[in-house]
């Protein structure tokens, strides 16, 4: 069945690599949006009850317990997986167990690194004694499914801390880890700074593109002994442990996002609300395009571990060129990205777009 995915852009502090479209803003306009996302959510017609419940950010975690329960009230049914998005710093039992006496019994927690020097660069103030001390405090408020997220590529990140930060995945027994591999883009003060050559935020220290894949490599190696397996690019998780929320946008399956900048798919269209918080309190003013389900297919079913089924047209011979350069492969009937073509996924999806 379909999910839900409500967007939360508001952070106490805007990270040095994030290129999303959240950041600290105004505490009056944080009470507006809360009132235009119940108005959205109470002027759609339900067709069908939510199988999941995702709160996405932006630092929906910082939201008052109270008003996060709110909207949890206002999604009809009660989904079997709801994810909160977290940010390490404010997690006491008190707060934890609020999330799950909502209906919270997933969170996903924004780590990034377990090194106090590549957090700093990132504006995070966290460390690894925290997030271990609050981790125990979402398991003591009866949630025990979690993700950490960690970045390959932080400044100052080397062989040795990397190794670290895998470590702490070890030590904490995480059942779900995303890792994501650095992105540079003008669309975030670090990947601005280096563009241009600059060095705040550690711009220069970043790690080349190799040893970023190198990185990336080892964590897949490293979580595969921990029977953390990869089902996704930049997913992994033990058995029964995969996020049902997020598998639906790489499976094509319909949800419905409220907020700024929130997606929403149902089966034929592909619906976008207004980017900025600030316009979303006006007008939501979303934009329709329809759906590419050929292309999809491809360029999302590919995302994950186990590939796609045939039938394989229009693309016989794209999918030919891919395999004779070992940028896919195929197992049976399935086919697949290589671990080589994992690295190098956008040169394969731009064939299908």
């Amino acid at each position: 069945m379909p999910g839900v995915y409500i967007s939360y852009p508001f952070c106490a502090q805007k990270c040095t690599y994030c290129n999303f479209a959240s950041g600290v803003l105004p505490r009056q306009l944080e009470v507006q949006y809360l009132a235009a996302l119940h108005h959205e959510i109470r002027a759609t017609q339900w067709q069908w009850t939510p199988e999941t419940l995702y709160f996405g950010g932006g630092t929906p975690s910082n939201m008052e317990p109270s008003a996060l329960a709110s909207l949890i009230g206002a999604i009809p049914g009660n989904p079997t997986e709801s994810t909160l998005e977290a940010a390490p710093g404010n997690i006491t039992l008190h707060r934890a167990t609020a999330w799950h006496q909502a209906g919270i019994n997933r969170v996903s927690l924004g780590v990034q690194s377990f090194i106090t020097h590549e957090l700093t660069r990132t504006g995070r103030k966290h460390t690894a004694q925290i997030v271990e001390q609050e981790i125990a405090n979402l398991r003591a408020a009866g949630i025990t499914n979690f993700n950490i997220d960690l970045i390959a590529g932080l400044s100052g990140q080397t062989p040795a801390s990397w190794s670290e930060s895998l470590h702490w995945i070890e030590r904490l027994n995480a059942p779900h880890v995303s890792v994501y591999m650095l992105e540079i883009d003008e669309d975030s003060r670090l990947g601005s700074e280096a563009l241009s050559l600059g060095q705040r935020y550690g711009a220069r220290d970043i790690p080349t593109d190799d040893a970023i894949a190198d990185f990336y490599e080892s964590a897949v190696e490293r979580l595969a002994r921990l029977g953390i397996a990869r089902y996704e690019i930049s997913n992994f998780a033990r058995p029964g442990f995969e996020s049902r929320h997020n598998l639906k946008y790489w499976l094509r399956e319909p949800y419905l996002g409220f907020g700024s900048d929130a997606h929403s798919f149902d089966g034929a269209d592909r619906i976008q609300n207004t980017e900025l918080a600030q316009d979303y309190v006006i007008d939501p003013a979303p934009q329709r395009t329809p759906a590419d389900p050929v292309a999809e297919r491809f360029f999302l079913g590919l995302r994950l571990s186990r590939g796609i089924e045939p039938p394989f047209t229009p693309f016989e011979a794209e999918i030919e060129k891919h395999l004779a350069s070992g940028l896919l492969q195929q197992t049976g009937t399935r086919l697949h990205l290589s671990p080589r073509g994992v690295l190098l996924s956008n040169e394969v999806f731009s064939e299908f777009v």
